[in-house]
C-alpha cells in the first residue's frame, strides 16, 4: 500500500528550469513513498490527492531545495596530512610534495594499514557531516589502496556505507589514482594490473564507474585509454580526474568514450570544450582543492558556460589536497573564486551534480523525482552561496523519510 505524505507552506527552490530558480511561493509537495508526484502551489492542490494523505507536514514557510549532490569524494582513507599543508605554505608545491614520495602514497600507506572497521568508522564521520549541511547523494572514489585486495576493501566499505546510513553512495574504481610503490617505475605493469582488477571488483558489484588521475604526475593518456577501453568492455562508465596541473587533452580523450564528467579543469583548452560539449560530459569543477593548493589558473568558467557545458561543484574531499567537508562553502568559493553566480552554483549540487553521476531521478522537485529535499532555515535559494561558517539546514529528507544523519 503506497505511503502518501504532504509536505506544505514552503517556499520551493524547484530548480526545474535552467535559466531560474523556479521558486514556488506557499508551495506543497505530494511524496508517495519514495517519489514526488505533485510538486505546486498548495492553492492548486488537487482535492482527489489531498484526500489521499496520510501524514501531513507543515514547514512553517522555510525554503525547500532539492537534495544536494556531491558528485567527487575521496571519502575513505586512513590516516591525514597536516604536515604536507605545512610544507605548501613554505613553498613546496604539490608536485614536489608527491615526487618527494609524499602525496597520495603517504594516505595509501595509512589507508592499507587500517582495518575495515576503522575506515568505515572514520568515512561515516566524514558522511554524516555533509550530511547534516543537506547533501543526499554522494559518490565515493577508491584509489587509496593500489592493489586488489585494499581497493576491494575501500570499494567494500563505500558500499557499506550506503546500506548503513540514509543515504546514496555511488562508487568509483580510481585504482589508476597513483603509481604504488611495488610499481615504481613500471607503470605500465601497473596498468595491466589495474585493468585485471576491474572485473573481478565489477563482478562482485562494487563498481558504478571508473575515473583515472590522467596528469603529468599520474598517468600518461595512452595509460588512460586502456583504462578506458576494460571499462568499456565492461559496460562501465567513466569520468576523469583532467587538466588539473597540466593540459593532457584528456578531456577530449574522456569526451571519446562519452564520460560522465571530468573534474579539475583549470588547464581545459577550448578543444577540450568542445569535446565536452559534443559528448554531453559533465565539468566538474572543484572549488576547495583551488583554495587549498593555492592555485591561481581559474578553469575556463566563461568557455564552458558559452559553449553550454554544464558544470557541477564537489567537494572533493580527500587529505590531501581539499580536506574540506562542507558543501555550502564550496557554493561559496564557486561564487568568489570562479565567479559562479548562485544558481549555477547551486544547480551544480543538485540536478547537474547528479547528472555527473548518470543519475537523472533526483536534482529537482519535480513529478517523478526522487524525494530527496532539504528544508533551510533561509529566505531565498541564493543564501547558500552568501552564507558560510554555519550550517542552515533544519531538515533532510531522502526518499520521502526524514532523516538524522
Amino acid at each position: 500500500m503506497e505511503h502518501t505524505t504532504l509536505w506544505h507552506n514552503a517556499r520551493l527552490a524547484t530548480l526545474t528550469d535552467t535559466s531560474d530558480w523556479g521558486l514556488v511561493e506557499q508551495g506543497a509537495m505530494v511524496v508517495q513513498d519514495d517519489r514526488l508526484v505533485w510538486v505546486g502551489p498548495q492553492s492548486a492542490l488537487p482535492t482527489e490527492l489531498r484526500r489521499q494523505v496520510s501524514q501531513d507536514h507543515d514547514l512553517d514557510g522555510a525554503l525547500v531545495t532539492p537534495g544536494l549532490v556531491d558528485c567527487h569524494t575521496h571519502l575513505v582513507y586512513g590516516g591525514q596530512r597536516a604536515a604536507e599543508f605545512e610544507l605548501r605554505l613554505q613553498g613546496a608545491s604539490y608536485e614536489q610534495i608527491a615526487r618527494a614520495g609524499g602525496g597520495i602514497r603517504s594516505t595509501v600507506a595509512a589507508t592499507r594499514a587500517a582495518d575495515d572497521a576503522d575506515l568505515l568508522a572514520w568515512a561515516c564521520k566524514r558522511a554524516r557531516v555533509l550530511m547534516a549541511e543537506g547533501v543526499t547523494t554522494l559518490e565515493i572514489k577508491s584509489g587509496y589502496g593500489l592493489c586488489q585486495h585494499d581497493e576491494a576493501r575501500c570499494l567494500g566499505v563505500a558500499r557499506t556505507l550506503g546500506r548503513e546510513l540514509p543515504l546514496t553512495v555511488r562508487t568509483t574504481y580510481l585504482g589508476a589514482h597513483a603509481l604504488p610503490p611495488e610499481f615504481d617505475g613500471r607503470a605500465d605493469d601497473y596498468i595491466d594490473a589495474v585493468n585485471t582488477w576491474m572485473p573481478v571488483l565489477h563482478a562482485a558489484g562494487l563498481i558504478d564507474a571508473v575515473d583515472v588521475f590522467c596528469e603529468n604526475i599520474g598517468f600518461t593518456p595512452a595509460q588512460t585509454r586502456r583504462v578506458f577501453e576494460a571499462a568499456r568492455a565492461l559496460g562501465l562508465p567513466v569520468k576523469l580526474h583532467a587538466e588539473q596541473l597540466s593540459d593532457q587533452n584528456g578531456a577530449a580523450l574522456a569526451a571519446e568514450f562519452g564520460a560522465l564528467s571530468c573534474d579539475h579543469l583549470e588547464f581545459l583548452s577550448e578543444g577540450g570544450i568542445a569535446a565536452m560539449r559534443a559528448s554531453g560530459t559533465v565539468a566538474v569543477l572543484l572549488p576547495g582543492a583551488f583554495y587549498f593548493l593555492r592555485e591561481t589558473r581559474l578553469p575556463p568558467i566563461a568557455g564552458l558556460r558559452a559553449a553550454g557545458v554544464p558544470i557541477a561543484l564537489a567537494s572533493d574531499h580527500n587529505p590531501g589536497s581539499s580536506p574540506g567537508l562542507s558543501l555550502l562553502l564550496m557554493i561559496n568559493m564557486a561564487c568568489t573564486l570562479f565567479r559562479m553566480t548562485p544558481l549555477e552554483a547551486v544547480q551544480g549540487v543538485t540536478a547537474i551534480g547528479a547528472r555527473a553521476l548518470g543519475l537523472h531521478d533526483r536534482g529537482r522537485l519535480a513529478r517523478d523525482q526522487r524525494a530527496d529535499f532539504a528544508v533551510w532555515d533561509l529566505n531565498h535559494p541564493n543564501e547558500l552561496a552568501y552564507w558560510f561558517g554555519h550550517n542552515p539546514c533544519r531538515r533532510v529528507i531522502v526518499a520521502g523519510i526524514e532523516r538524522r544523519p
